[in-house]
């Protein structure tokens, strides 16, 4: 059997948070939303299909509580989320991974996609610090009660 390995092209652009039930959590390097990625660790995985019908509700639920991540790094980061975008493309990386992404409506791609949007901003470090430490607040907690 394959061993599970994050494509490069996810960790170029994340950074690690938590490491969930069934999916490695990493905060999305663009400073202009709160977002998280969520990526199963299953050996060549590429659509949700592909995944057990236990792992599908597992990854529905990750998804829920990366979207209260989400909004925790929001409102710590001055910009409470408005509307929560998911999505799991795989147009560019085809390793199954979901996107979890905070929006506003005065943010730099409303209303359209975030997706590839040129100007990606770093986090300033103290920023990127707050996010993290928001995000793992909720994540490591459901990480612990998902483990009891």
């Amino acid at each position: 059997m394959a061993e599970f390995e994050i494509d490069p092209r996810i960790l170029s652009g994340s950074e690690p948070l938590a490491r969930l039930k069934l999916c490695d959590a990493r905060l999305g390097n663009d400073a202009r939303w709160p977002w998280i990625i969520l990526i199963p660790r299953k050996p060549g995985a590429r659509e949700i299909e592909h995944l057990a019908p236990k792992d599908r509700a597992q990854l529905m639920e990750e998804a829920v509580i990366a979207g209260h991540a989400v909004r925790a790094m929001g409102a710590a980061l001055g910009r409470p989320v408005e509307k929560l975008n998911i999505g799991a493309l795989g147009n560019v990386v085809p390793q199954l991974h979901a996107h979890v992404v905070g929006r506003r409506a005065d943010d730099a791609a409303w209303p359209g996609p975030v997706w590839n949007l040129p100007g990606a901003t770093a986090y300033e470090p103290a920023a990127l610090a707050r996010a993290k430490a928001a995000a793992l607040d909720l994540l490591q907690s459901a990480a612990l009660k998902a483990a009891s």
